[in-house]
Parts: structure tokens; sequence; C-alpha cells
């Protein structure tokens, strides 16, 4: 990191701290955090970035999950699952991610958010109190699916990973959107986790840079954690449509060639 101004490692510093916060309420952090690094290490190598990224990212959930178990209490039967196959499809999705361009995604990833966005914004009821849709193993299953299905795009591709792990718990199982923060906060650690697993070994990790950030993204994300459980349900919807509208203008932009 000597040859980082102080300047620069202050304002990564600062996007890790918002983008905590963002995870930490519905996820898409990393909206923040992966630009604000391409844009400050023009020079480093897109793992290297992937990397020190997922770092910050890991020690910021640690903190928003933990905080989220102390103060929901998310029913393990489903985040425990949820969070293992969320693992096991991350690395898998890391396995095929250096083989499919990302230009593939990124059409079928807007459609989504498009789609995922209208629902919640024309369902206003939606999430607002937790009222489960499946019962027994069924509904233990789809929460399994979830986080293998989630957990691969994660690995793969990665953007919008926690905002998607909410909408799925909100519109397919049927929890409410503090209840589904709280368990998408413990299944984003787990394939924050997992993709850790991966680049560690590679040595692809900035480790100075990506503890400085990592620090900032803890406090962002106790900061982000305490404000959602205080706030409830309606107000993480209202941060979730916010989020997922900011995602369609970025990748639109994308694809447009507007940036």
């Amino acid at each position: 990191m000597a040859d980082l101004s102080w300047e620069l490692v202050a304002l990564l510093g600062l996007a890790a701290l918002a983008a905590g916060f963002v995870d930490a309420v519905v996820g898409g952090g990393g909206l923040i955090q992966l630009p604000a690094l391409v844009i400050g290490l023009p020079g480093a190598t897109p793992v290297q970035l992937l990397a020190t990224n997922k770092l910050s990212s890991f020690c910021g959930t640690t903190i928003s999950s933990a905080t989220y178990l102390r103060r929901v209490r998310p029913d393990p039967r489903i985040f425990l699952p949820l969070m293992g196959l969320a693992f096991l499809g991350s690395m898998a999705g890391a396995a095929v991610a250096t083989q499919v361009p990302r230009a593939a995604f990124d059409p079928i990833v807007l459609v989504v958010l498009v789609l995922v966005g209208a629902y919640v914004w024309f369902k206003p009821s939606i999430g607002t109190v937790t009222a489960l849709r499946f019962d027994g193993a069924r509904h233990f299953g789809i929460g399994a699916a979830v986080g293998l299905g989630v957990g691969f795009y994660d690995g793969a591709l990665g953007p919008g990973t926690g905002s998607f792990f909410v909408f799925a718990l909100v519109g397919v199982l049927g929890y409410s959107f503090l209840v589904a923060s709280a368990m998408a906060r413990l299944a984003n650690w787990a394939t924050n986790l997992a993709a850790l697993v991966v680049f560690v070994p590679m040595g692809a990790v900035l480790w100075e840079l990506g503890l400085v950030m990592a620090l900032a993204n803890v406090v962002g994300g106790y900061l982000g954690a305490r404000v959602a459980i205080g706030r409830g349900a309606r107000f993480v919807r209202a941060f979730f449509l916010a989020v997922v509208a900011a995602f369609v203008v970025r990748i639109g932009g994308d694809l447009a060639g507007l940036w």
C-alpha cells in the first residue's frame, strides 16, 4: 500500500463503509465498492480487485450477520441449509466464471432486475410481514435451492447477490423483508467465504488495502444492520427498491455504452 496515496485509501475506505451499510440493509454493496476499486486501482488485475472486494465484504457481512442473528433470530432450519448450499454454489460458480464472459450475463441480469423491481413495486404488501408459502420439507428444499442458485450466481458474477437472496426469500418463500435481509446476510457471508477459499491461495488479495477497507465495511455493516432492524420491513423494502433501481441504471448504462 506504500504506492497508494492516503487520499485514495481514505476514499476507498469511505466507499467500503457505504457498501457495508447498503449490504447490511438489503444487499448490493458491490455496486459501490467494486467500481471504486476499479477506478482507484487501474493497474490491478481483475482477480486482485475481486479478491480484495471479497475480503472487505466478508468482514462486513460477518458483523452484520452477527447483529441480525442476535436481534432478529432467524430460523436456523432455514438459514443453515441456505448458507451451506450457497457456499457450494458459489464455489461452483467461481469454477466456471473464467469460462463465461460477463457480457453474456449482463442482459439477463438486467431483465431479471427489472422484473424483480416491478414485482415488488406493484405488490406493496409483499414482505411487510412473514407469511410462509410452503410447509415442511418442501419449504426447506426450496430454501436450499435458493442458496445453491443464488450462490452459483455470486461465484460466477456477483453484483446484486444480496438483493437476489432477499427477493427470493420474500417473493418465493414468503418471509418479511427484515427476516429475509437477516438470512441473506448469513448466506452472503457464506458465499464471500467460498470466494476467499479460492482467492487467498492464489495470492490475489491486496491485504493492506483490503484490511483497511474491511474495517470500514465492518462499521458500515454494523450501522446498516442496526438501522434496518430499528426501522423495520417497510424501510428495508424501500431501500431494496432503491438499490434495484441503481443496479438497473448501472447495468443498463453499461449495455447502452453510456459509461
